[in-house]
C-alpha cells in the first residue's frame, strides 16, 4: 500500500504528468514520470480505465500495481510525479517485473534529459 504521502491525488498532477512528463511503454503498462523540481517525497497515480476489464479484474490489477510501486518509488527522484496506466489485458503481466523495469527505464530518461 502506498503512503497517503506518496498518492497522486490531484487531476491536474495526472494531466501535468501525463501530458508533459516522459513516457515509456511495455506491453501492458505505460508510465509517465513528471519531475517537479521540488524537494518533495515521489508521488506516484494509477490510471486503469474499463476497456482493461471488469472492477473487479481492474481492482486487482490495482492492488498489484500498487504493490509494486510502494517496492520502487525510492528509486524515483525527489520532487517527480509518476502515473502508471495499465493498456490491455494487463491481468497476464508479470506486474512486478513491468513496474520495475518501466522505473528504471524512466529514470535512466529523466537522467539522460537533465544531463543535457
Amino acid at each position: 500500500m502506498l503512503r497517503k504521502s506518496a498518492r497522486l491525488t490531484e487531476s491536474s498532477d495526472f494531466a501535468r504528468t501525463t501530458k508533459s512528463g516522459h513516457r515509456v511503454a511495455t506491453e501492458f503498462f505505460v508510465g509517465y514520470l513528471y519531475l517537479t523540481g521540488t524537494n518533495e517525497s515521489p508521488k506516484a497515480g494509477l490510471i486503469i480505465s474499463k476497456s482493461v476489464g471488469g472492477s473487479v479484474l481492474r481492482h486487482r490489477i490495482a492492488r498489484k500495481a500498487r504493490h509494486a510501486i510502494a517496492h520502487n518509488i525510492a528509486m524515483l527522484p525527489a520532487g517527480s510525479l509518476l502515473v502508471l496506466r495499465a493498456i490491455g489485458k494487463a491481468e497476464k503481466a508479470q506486474t512486478t517485473q513491468e513496474v520495475s523495469e518501466i522505473f528504471s527505464r524512466l529514470v535512466k530518461k529523466a537522467n539522460q534529459a537533465a544531463a543535457q
